[in-house]
């Protein structure tokens, strides 16, 4: 006995959803082109500007700068200053953060102390190959000096940024 009717073939999962994953992919790609397009580096600014756009976010009396990785570049470009590289899920670095806070309020304005939360900011510490935190690192004149892993003491702190000021 032979059979003349085929049996239908079951489509696959994949081929069921073909035309979701074809839009979803169009979307994807749409919104990364906009991500890509929009955010795309203002070269038209001038570092000044950019310093300018340096925000001192105050929390109380903090003299601490917030970076983020729009700022990072223009606000190290010129004389000392101190970043401080953390986040805000990391023990060690809620130890650091008053010990920084003291340094900013005793040095005045002889150098510029700074954090950049690496979480919110991922290219700067990418960069700068900041693999644990907290980490610390002196810039004079854009150029990094000095370099500390995990909790500085304030004296220690306070020695480095004295000798390259």
């Amino acid at each position: 006995m032979t059979k003349n009717s085929k049996t239908p073939k079951k489509e696959s999962f994949f081929q069921r959803t073909r035309p979701l994953q074809i839009g979803l992919l169009v979307i994807a790609i749409a919104v990364g082109s906009v991500a890509f397009f929009s955010s795309g580096n203002s070269n038209n600014n001038s570092n000044k500007q950019k310093k300018e756009a340096v925000q001192r976010q105050t929390e109380g009396d903090s003299k601490v700068v917030k970076l983020t990785d729009d700022v990072f570049d223009a606000t190290v470009s010129s004389g000392v200053v101190l970043v401080d590289f953390w986040a805000v899920w990391c023990p060690p670095c809620r130890i650091q953060n008053p010990i920084i806070e003291q340094v900013a309020t005793e040095i005045g304005n002889q150098a510029i102390i700074a954090k950049l939360d690496v979480d919110h900011n991922p290219r700067s510490a990418s960069v700068h190959r900041v693999q644990n935190i907290p980490t610390l690192i002196l810039f004079k004149n854009g150029q990094p000096v000095q370099r500390f892993v995990g909790v500085q003491q304030k004296e220690t702190l306070m020695a480095a940024i004295k000798s390259h000021i």
